[in-house]
């Protein structure tokens, strides 16, 4: 009986752990980002016209 007692108390004493530890270096992430955009600008036809006439510039 105490040799089964002894074998339940050392069993319990070995639980696992677990640690967590930030890192001596800093981290360093590379990120290759491409941006790609486009703009679409929609000009009146008289508006146009009156920016393409040479008389007023």
């Amino acid at each position: 009986m105490t040799l089964g007692l002894t074998g339940v108390l050392l069993l319990g004493g070995c639980t696992p752990t677990v640690k967590i530890e930030p890192p001596d270096k800093p981290i360093v992430i590379n990120l290759n980002v491409k941006i790609e955009h486009e703009i679409k600008i929609k000009v009146d036809k008289e508006l146009d016209e009156l920016i393409n006439n040479d008389e007023l510039f």
